[in-house]
């Protein structure tokens, strides 16, 4: 890749030492400089007071037949003629202002390159030290040298060169080099351009990318300066702008290379990616595209740099079908007034005056398709035509004479300016005052070629055009950057014309600025849309994005966001944790509020456990009312009916507490709820122990030396004992919720997607007690029970109590591993159930047999039937005595 450069700087040292010996010998060895060599360079030349340089591409390449000989430069350029004619017309403008430079007549000598490096190295030589045979010295190698400026030259790699050398003894205004690598001051303190640097070009290409959503594109380069330089800008600027990926940089060859075009047109036709940016030349365009032709590489949108942006000679029908459509960055385009009358005066006679006849008519055969006499041999023999000068420019079609896209023409003019205006600042000096040493200023009589560089390099002036631009330079020597954006358009008949379709420019305070008409814009595909140029389609919200291993970061994967995260943009690199209260959508796109789960009276299972609640609740009040409306009868008044009343209400309670488990759990709900299921069990389970214990001691006392134990079990020490154990559990009630209330608790902990709102007992101790209490209550009502069971008795009912306080015991025994092992709202359902359970199971076990015989068998409701046979009777007559004497 650097081999040519490498070489072409080992030239430029040659000639430059060469050139030096040749000039200039020490004056110690002689009083004079010689001119040890004369070349023969094709130029252009006007006298004036001050003299500018131009150095102009002119014709395309030249042969070196022997080398004994000269160059000798083939192929006429007459773009490049026009600038040369330009750069002439602009001296003339400034010349006819008596506002610009008055008193002051500037010429010019302006040199072909032929676009070889070597010939535009001497040429630039020449404008430094001059033509002359003899130099006469005083006392040293010094004299006015021929030129106090240079236009050009037409290449960055010429440019390098040039400025290279001539460092900072002459200022150097380019109209075309672009490489970024000329704004470095240090190296090239001298060196200005009216075209902006690659550097934004790369950036203008980058805002295009980026306009159209294009982030996988394929970059070509020349292998020079220009293209190498653009690559190393590109990969740079795309990678800090976020931008985009290379898909491929290939660097284009020099000359025929048909195996390596091969190459890269095989990459550009495998390739994803459908955008192909091009910084190279005309040249390497030409041989790139036969390639492409060759191998029908179609479907890619090219990205043209300015170099071939504007070039005709690839605007044919046979490529037009591949690249209509291209977008380029073309030079800003400009007006010159009076520039055709200017070209139309040009003529083999009129320009005798002007020393450098022979490029005019040189111009004059390659637009007329003649020879001057005496033609070359032969020629008249195959039909070749001799000119007259009597041919018309007006009235031949030739693009020569089409100045509607003055472009590059367009920066010579303002570089000539630049110069013209940089010199009148520095003549218009006031002595005393001026930027030299000493505050001296510059005279037209002394003038030296490093003071007009130093009023460029130090007053950044500015300047307007005729056309109305506004030129100035910034601190790198660099114009205010802006460039035109164009398309190709493939019209119906064949034909292509590039238009404009925007600009792109640096904005003081917005930095690049793009604006683009994409109505006007052509797209040469059959959507007759942008095309999609991306390496994976962009990841849609609710994903992330996943770099590919190995491939460059345009190149991801889509990965769903997991549960409770969420991603709300396209292209996300990272997914968002939502809140605590919320957790992921679907989608994943966004977060909603967590569902929040309780036992509540609109669901199924709510609703049953209401139904269940309040028909445990109806049933004990029927069967409370019909022990009212048979409260005389014996099943009633035996063994004390007043703890039998007490029994129903308790348990009404039982099955009515259950509902404050069913709701939105709140303060008062959950501190009441446990409170209540405590109180109302241990109320009834008390009342069953003092049954329990009556039924023992008035067995125990129909024994004899047993009736004094009665006194203790009297209708007042069966209240008492209820309401003491009752408060018991009011007094571990009361601690509880004094010490650590249960309070209502968001649960985040059975499910991500869930809150479950449940209430917390606050002390696992106070509930246990709780528990414990009636588990002990319910134990010794059991065993007590149990030890009654096989009492003589027609009506036992210790057995009933035994059997109640087993499925009692059973239900609890199995809620405590239920409810422990269930989660959220299940947790209350199962504590409901066993609520319900434990009611169901006592109201039916006490309360059925009693409702049984007191509805269906009325005839064993009697006296008789409760105190059975003689045997038995004075034991149940001791009961039924004892109910009696309470009532």
């Amino acid at each position: 890749m650097w081999t040519f450069l490498g070489t072409n700087l080992h030239l430029f040292t040659i000639f430059y030492f060469y050139y030096s010996s040749s000039v200039c010998w020490s004056s110690v060895y002689s009083t004079s400089c010689r001119l040890q060599r004369q070349f023969h360079l094709n130029g252009m030349h006007k006298p004036g007071d001050v003299i500018l340089g131009g150095l102009f591409e002119i014709h395309f390449f030249s042969v070196f037949p022997d080398l004994k000989q000269q160059y000798v430069c083939v192929s006429f350029d007459v773009i490049g003629f026009r600038l040369a004619q330009t750069m002439a017309f602009t001296i003339e403008e400034i010349n006819r202002n008596p506002s610009l430079l008055p008193n002051v007549t500037l010429g010019y000598s302006l040199y072909d390159n032929c676009n070889v490096l070597g010939i535009g190295f001497r040429a630039a030589l020449s404008l430094v030290s001059g033509k002359e045979e003899k130099i006469i010295l005083q006392e040293s190698c010094a004299g006015t040298p021929p030129v106090l400026g240079i236009v050009g030259e037409s290449s960055s790699t010429r440019s390098i060169a040039v400025s290279a050398v001539l460092v900072c003894f002459f200022s150097k205004v380019s109209y075309i080099s672009t490489c970024s690598c000329l704004s470095n001051r240090q190296k090239f303190p001298s060196f200005f351009r009216t075209i902006p640097s690659d550097a934004f070009q790369v950036r203008a290409v980058i805002q295009v990318l980026k306009h159209f959503g294009w982030t996988w594109a394929g970059l070509l380069v020349s292998d020079d300066d220009y293209g190498l330089h653009a690559a190393r800008s590109f990969q740079s600027d795309l990678a800090q702008s976020g931008g985009g990926c290379l898909a491929y940089l290939e660097v284009l060859p020099w000359g025929d290379d048909p195996d390596e075009l091969r190459r890269i047109v095989d990459v550009m036709r495998k390739s994803t990616a459908r955008v192909v940016i091009v910084f190279a030349h005309e040249g390497h365009m030409i041989d790139l595209m036969e390639e492409v032709v060759r191998q029908n590489v179609t479907g890619l949108q090219w990205i043209a740099s300015e170099a071939w942006t504007s070039t005709t000679v690839l605007q044919t029908p046979r490529l037009m079908p591949y690249l209509g459509g291209t977008l380029g960055i073309a030079i800003r385009r400009g007006e010159i007034p009076g520039l055709r009358d200017f070209l139309l005066q040009i003529h083999p006679e009129k320009n005798n005056d002007i020393h450098g006849n022979s490029m005019v008519r040189k111009f004059w055969e390659y637009t007329f398709k003649c020879k001057f006499a005496p033609p070359p041999a032969g020629w008249v023999e195959a039909g070749g035509a001799l000119c007259t000068g009597q041919e018309d420019l007006e009235n031949v079609e030739t693009e020569f004479m089409d100045i509607s896209n003055l472009r590059p023409e367009y920066n010579v003019y303002k570089a000539v300016y630049a110069l013209a205006y940089a010199l009148h600042d520095m003549l218009q000096c006031e002595p005393g005052r001026g930027p030299f040493s000493g505050h001296s200023c510059g005279s037209l009589q002394r003038l030296e070629p490093w003071q007009v560089g130093n009023q460029l390099i130090c007053h950044l002036f500015n300047f307007t055009t005729s056309f109305g631009d506004q030129v100035s330079f910034d601190e790198n020597g660099d114009v205010l950057p802006i460039y035109d954006i164009m398309n190709w358009l493939w019209l119906p008949d064949g034909r292509a014309e590039v238009q404009s379709v925007g600009e792109v420019k640096r904005s003081p305070f917005k930095g690049e600025e793009l604006t683009l008409d994409e109505d006007k814009i052509y797209w040469n595909f059959e959507s007759k849309k942008p095309p999609r140029s991306v390496c994976s389609e962009s990841c849609p919200p609710g994903t992330r994005m996943a770099r590919k291993k190995g491939e460059p970061v345009c190149c991801f994967d889509c990965i769903p966001c997991s549960e409770g995260k969420i991603s709300n943009e396209t292209d996300s690199m990272e997914c968002t944790s939502c809140p605590d209260d919320f957790w992921s959508s679907p989608q994943r796109d966004h977060c909603v509020p967590k569902k929040i789960e309780f036992l509540s009276y609109q669901e199924p299972l709510g609703i049953f456990l209401t139904a269940m609640s309040l028909l445990g609740t109806f049933i004990c009040a029927v069967v409370l009312g019909i022990f009212i409306y048979h409260h005389k009868t014996p099943i009633v008044r035996a063994n004390n009916s007043e703890l039998s009343f007490q029994l129903l209400v308790s348990l009404k309670l039982c099955f009515l507490c259950s509902l404050l488990f069913i709701g939105r759990p709140q303060l008062w709900t959950c501190q009441l709820r446990h409170a209540a299921f405590g109180i109302s069990f241990v109320l009834c389970v008390s009342c069953i122990l003092v049954k329990t214990m009556v039924v023992l001691a008035v067995f125990k006392a129909s024994k004899p030396g047993g009736g004094a134990k009665l006194k203790w079990f009297g209708a007042v020490q069966q209240r008492g004992t209820v309401l003491t154990l009752t408060l018991i559990q009011a007094a571990i009630c009361t601690v509880w919720i004094v010490s650590a209330s249960p309070a209502p608790h968001k649960n985040t902990q059975y499910y991500n997607d869930k809150i479950v709102y449940e209430c917390v007992v606050g002390s696992t101790v106070g509930f246990a007690v709780l528990l414990g209490y009636i588990g002990l209550l319910a134990t010794l009502s059991f065993l007590l029970a149990f030890l009654a069971r096989n009492l003589p008795d027609n009506f036992n009912e210790a057995k009933l109590i035994t059997f109640s306080m087993l499925i009692f015991c059973a239900v609890w025994v199995a809620f405590v591993p239920a409810y422990i092992s269930s989660p959220g709202k299940y947790a209350d359902a199962v504590e409901v159930f066993a609520i319900l359970a434990s009611s169901f199971g006592l109201l039916v076990a006490l309360f059925g047999p009693k409702c049984y015989i007191i509805l269906l068998r009325p005839e064993r409701n009697t006296k008789k039937a409760i105190m059975g046979r003689d045997t038995i009777k004075s034991s149940n007559y001791s009961i039924f005595n004892m109910n009696n004497k309470n009532e």
